[in-house]
């Protein structure tokens, strides 16, 4: 049996449980992307899509989102409003 994790989201809204491997994927490829720098949301898909694809059983961009959600209700990262499109980055102590 996989192991699952309950997600949280930063609004209070219901999580997903989704596997605990899928989720430690997303959330190492999610931080590394954000330790380069603040992205936008595309951005951050794109360049989470772009090293799981092909390696990555699920829909990327689903699961990502989950991810991103939970870790922004953790506090490990933040969304920054911003004039155009907000931007994530990981959080500073």
């Amino acid at each position: 049996m996989t192991e699952k994790i309950l997600t949280l989201h930063p609004q209070g809204k219901k999580g997903v449980n989704i596997s605990r491997s899928k989720y430690d994927s997303m959330k190492r490829e999610i931080l590394d992307a954000l330790g380069k720098g603040e992205l936008t949301h595309d951005e951050l898909t794109d360049a989470v899509e772009e090293r799981l694809n092909g390696v990555f059983d699920g829909s990327i961009p689903w699961y990502m989102e989950c991810t991103k959600l939970d870790l922004e209700a953790r506090g490990t990262i933040e969304r920054v409003e911003g004039p155009r499109h907000a931007r994530y980055r990981v959080r500073r102590a």
